[in-house]
């Protein structure tokens, strides 16, 4: 087990350089972004595909539509289980995980890891959510705080083929004891195909890594007061990402490989679009 998350951290750390390649010239190759409409503060529903504008890489392209209900989900809950989250923090936050494992459906997929001073993967992505309720339950507060590297393992989760990747991070404090540095995690994200929230405990430090990882994968960023309700708060960031569009296109025009930079927007309407930044073509 520590050997695999050794070789996740690892794989989500390495950033690769690219060059100039020929252009797509096949329909097979599909890029999917999530995409979440909100206007005045308020969820856009009924947008169909002649309702979005892609660019990628600049170059207008012609989208598809899949309804969000027949694609299956693969939640990542990363918590920070270090020594501070004790006692009542503790137990709201298990609640808060059970709580959302009840509202997955049948074909939904959750894995569970947890970071303080070191990452433990508690329980890869399953179908069996009873597992995941026994690793919850073994968790015991210990340790510092080494939330990038958390993040990193996370987001090595993601690379599924199947279903759309939601990435949960709680955590209560900044990091102490992280090896991998910020902008190399972050960098993995931008290639990663998972949108991450982050959930986070307020005080006088800003969660700038979760904000701008967040920002990179199309989530965002919750402050809260307490834990008190992180239950409501885990349960609105799923209900949200399930009113998250899923838009799928060919790619025309742009190259082969590489990283593209996407722009996504609504015709007609000053909405507010949040989506990734971009992706990762070819290998």
């Amino acid at each position: 087990m520590k050997a695999a998350l050794a070789v996740a951290i690892s794989a989500a750390a390495v950033v690769t350089g690219s060059a100039q390649q020929p252009t797509f010239s096949s329909r097979v190759d599909a890029v999917r972004v999530d995409v979440l409409v909100k206007d005045r503060g308020q969820i856009v529903r009924g947008l169909g595909p002649r309702d979005f504008e892609v660019r990628d890489e600049g170059v207008l392209q012609e989208v598809d539509l899949v309804r969000l209900e027949q694609v299956p989900l693969n939640v990542i809950l990363g918590f920070d289980v270090s020594e501070s989250v004790n006692g009542e923090r503790l137990e709201h936050l298990l609640s808060a995980g059970s709580t959302l494992l009840d509202r997955l459906s049948g074909e939904d997929r959750v894995a569970l890891l947890t970071f303080s001073h070191a990452v433990r993967l508690r329980q890869e992505l399953t179908r069996d959510i009873t597992r995941v309720r026994q690793a919850l339950d073994d968790v015991i507060p210990a340790g510092q705080t080494s939330l990038v590297d958390g993040a990193s393992a996370a987001i090595a989760l993601s690379g599924s083929d199947v279903g759309r990747s939601l990435l949960i991070v709680f955590s209560d404090g900044v990091d102490t004891a992280s090896f991998l540095p910020p902008a190399v995690v972050l960098q993995s994200a931008r290639r990663a195909d998972v949108v991450a929230y982050g959930v986070a405990i307020r005080s006088r430090i800003s969660p700038t890594f979760l904000k701008e990882l967040g920002s990179l994968t199309g989530g965002s960023v919750i402050e809260v007061e307490s834990t008190k309700d992180l239950s409501q708060t885990f349960l609105g960031i799923l209900d949200e990402f399930r009113e998250r569009y899923l838009l799928s296109y060919s790619p025309r025009g742009v190259p082969a490989t590489g990283w593209h930079r996407l722009d996504v927007r609504v015709k007609g309407r000053r909405a507010a679009v949040s989506a990734r930044a971009g992706y990762q073509a070819g290998r």
